[in-house]
């Protein structure tokens, strides 16, 4: 909901500077502005808005899991969503981290993980 009211004030901020542009006399000017609202907006969104909107206001964001992975768990640290998943076919399990706007990425692989694996629990 939060996201849908973000992109609703920049297109009206959008729209705003179109016709105070035309009512002025200049709609280039007006074009100018508005294209620079939007990518400023788009901007702020891609690199910063996007995750604290998930986290803290409920808002929409999509990730898939790749292909021949299975997903087990996601947890947040910071501003910034941890995945893990398993991939069976080299028995690793994969910490990926999608930070604001995909700059400062990780992944840890732990190899000889199997998760899905019960072994028998040997006791005395």
């Amino acid at each position: 909901m939060v996201t849908y009211l973000y992109w609703a004030a920049v297109i009206a901020l959008v729209v705003l500077s179109l016709y105070a542009g035309s009512r002025l006399g200049s709609l280039r000017i007006g074009a100018i502005v508005a294209a620079v609202i939007f990518l400023v907006g788009w901007l702020a969104y891609y690199f910063h808005y996007e995750q604290v909107f998930v986290k803290r206001y409920g808002g929409v964001m999509k990730i898939t899991v790749p292909d021949g992975q299975r997903h087990i768990g996601a947890t947040w640290k910071d501003d910034n969503l941890w995945i893990e998943n398993y991939d069976p076919q080299t028995n690793q399990c994969i910490f990926s981290e999608y930070s604001k706007g995909n700059l400062l990425e990780g992944r840890v692989v732990i190899r000889d993980c199997n998760p899905l694996l019960t072994t028998p629990a040997s006791g005395p």
